[in-house]
């Protein structure tokens, strides 16, 4: 049965067609033996990566669904928090989609003693590739459908279940919320020790890399609240790669362009198409830039006839991004900032700002931020990952991972509210899936 799987699944490789991001065609053979045929079983499993984080975008406040009864269909009850009622036409999150990115990854784990023609560093770049998918699929899945971790006692709660071997027919069952991270950092450890490459051509920089590793690994101890080892793994990726773009500049790239400089991983698509006509600017969102602040004329398109406003950061498969610089420099300063390390705070907060902002409203930034304490600091940076991260499938995550604040949306003449901590910040387990597997009710 799993041969079979692996045989329909080589025969319709997905290309990445767009931008030149093309990997390997398909062999032709049945089973993968060589390094090339489990390079292109492989590009499946990146193509497989769902866009689930734009999607969940719909449910924070930095965006609202426009007012056309097409996107209303599909997103409203995103939008609007609604997991209860009957699902319509609404976009699902593409569960099946994680765990078939995740049987790609451990069937090629398992069979990596039997891969031929390949040199050993080339395989074991593959393999580290395999275990940092397997990482950053759970890592999604759990803070889709788990407790946040910092939440009080999210660590025993039941999340998802973890994936750690190819067989298709075995009942899954949820693992806790700190199980699942138990596993997502044992995969990093494992991906650090096998990952070899420091980067790839444009057209294959959708493949994970040694910065890579320590991207996920800085987001990942980030959201546990492990602050020294978020900082150390973002440092240690600025280390390496720490130029940002310049918003003063004559000509610059939007910073999540697949080949923009600060590009670390180009993977997710995150606003797709569909989810960037649907998704307009919020006030609230828009409200948070201040004057000097270059990012809304270039992340925003200018108003439409309806008064709505549209991300730039999206709609084409050059705007893929999973990990990039911008987002490391926040998490340093978010890090060192909870850890009481309030001048390297200031630091790498200053430093991403310089290259958002006039000269002039620069100056008068930092003037602000040096005379910010702690908690003044904190929530700053918290603003500016609002502002910078936006439309990129952050901010969902943020709030969940942080105060999980009350939200309300006023849609036409009904008001929607999340409240403080609601138990809707973690969204259930599609019925689908449940359907399929009545375990994961339990």
């Amino acid at each position: 049965m799993k041969n079979i799987y692996v045989i329909l699944l080589m025969g319709s490789v997905l290309l990445f067609t767009a931008c030149d991001m093309l990997d390997i065609k398909p062999t032709g053979k049945v089973i993968p033996t060589t390094l090339a045929e489990y390079r292109a079983l492989m590009a499946t499993a990146y193509q497989t990566v769902p866009d689930a984080r734009g999607l969940a975008g719909f449910r924070s406040d930095e965006m609202y669904v426009k007012n056309d009864s097409w996107e209303l269909d599909r997103y409203a009850k995103i939008e609007r928090w609604d997991d209860y009622s009957a699902l319509g036409q609404t976009t699902t999150f593409e569960w099946k989609n994680f765990y078939t990115a995740l049987f790609l990854a451990n069937y090629t784990i398992e069979q990596q003693g039997a891969i031929t023609e390949g040199s050993e560093e080339d395989i074991h770049q593959l393999i580290g590739e395999c275990y940092l998918m397997r990482a950053y699929m759970h890592f999604l899945l759990v803070n889709l459908y788990g407790q946040p971790y910092s939440r009080s006692g999210a660590l025993d709660t039941k999340a998802i279940p973890l994936k750690l071997d190819s067989d298709i027919n075995g009942i899954q069952k949820r693992n806790t919320v700190a199980q699942v991270y138990e596993s997502v950092l044992s995969d990093i450890a494992e991906a650090e020790r096998l990952i070899n490459k420091e980067s790839w051509e444009n057209k294959f920089s959708y493949r994970f890399t040694v910065l890579s590793v320590r991207a996920l690994r800085s987001r990942a101890y980030l959201y546990m609240g492990n602050w020294e080892g978020a900082y150390l793994a973002a440092e240690s990726v600025l280390a390496e790669k720490s130029t940002l773009e310049d918003f003063n500049a004559e000509t610059y790239a939007l910073p999540n362009h697949y080949q923009s400089v600060e590009a670390i991983t180009a993977l997710e698509r995150i606003m797709s198409s569909n989810y960037n006509q649907a998704g307009a600017v919020s006030s609230a969102l828009l409200s948070m830039y201040g004057e000097g602040d270059l990012r809304p004329d270039a992340y925003f398109k200018v108003a439409d006839k309806n008064g709505d406003r549209f991300s730039q950061k999206g709609g084409k498969d050059d705007f893929r991004c999973s990990f990039r610089v911008g987002e490391m420099y926040l998490n340093a300063a978010e890090a060192a900032a909870q850890s009481g390390k309030l001048v390297q705070a200031r630091t790498r907060l200053l430093e991403l700002m310089q290259k958002r902002y006039t000269p002039e409203a620069y100056t008068a930034k930092t003037t602000r931020v040096n005379a910010m304490d702690k908690e003044a600091l904190i929530q700053e940076i918290g603003n500016e990952r609002a502002r910078e991260l936006a439309f990129e499938g952050h901010r969902w995550f943020d709030l969940r991972r942080t105060t999980r604040p009350r939200i309300e949306k006023v849609l036409g003449d009904v008001t929607y509210v999340l409240e403080q901590d609601d138990p809707r910040y973690t969204i259930q387990i599609p019925r689908e899936a449940i359907a399929a597997n009545p375990e994961l009710a339990n």
